[in-house]
């Protein structure tokens, strides 16, 4: 990974993201990369609304984000920092989910809220990559998780 430590300057939007990653609408669940430093960590930016289609039913008349699809955002923030810091061979790849381990949820994500997803690399190991996240509203932490990710041939 050549740009490995590179900081990147200029915010990530929801187009380039769509290059890197595969997930669309519904599932698209992160809009911008910001504080990007390529193969170590970026904070990605999920902006909640009630037009999100899981509101429909979780629950009605109480809209909570569902953790896993919370989890799911920070994973989607993950793999987009990977396809960026790996340059044009990210275009061949795609990330899947190998384990989660110790998501906590503290606080409900709900409409309105603008949820940061603080994402950093461990340790990775040839296409296996080890990431922590945290998930901040208004400063405050609401979510955290680790998880590990597979990059393969797409």
């Amino acid at each position: 990974m050549s740009q490995e430590n590179r900081q990147v300057t200029e915010t990530i939007g929801i187009e380039r993201i769509m290059e890197l990653i595969p997930h669309r609408y519904p599932m698209l669940l992160v809009d911008q990369l910001t504080e990007i430093n390529l193969g170590q960590s970026a904070v990605g930016i999920k902006c909640v609304t009630m037009n999100e289609p899981f509101f429909q039913g979780h629950f009605p008349g109480k809209p909570v984000m569902p953790g896993v699809l919370i989890v799911e955002a920070m994973a989607q923030a993950a793999a987009a920092l990977v396809m960026l810091s790996m340059e044009d061979q990210g275009e061949e790849k795609l990330a899947y989910f190998m384990s989660i381990d110790g998501a906590k949820f503290r606080k409900p994500v709900v409409p309105g809220d603008r949820l940061e997803l603080y994402i950093e690399k461990e340790r990775n190991r040839g296409p296996v990559w080890v990431f922590k996240a945290v998930g901040k509203v208004d400063g405050k932490k609401v979510a955290e998780a680790s998880f590990t990710a597979m990059i393969a041939d797409k």
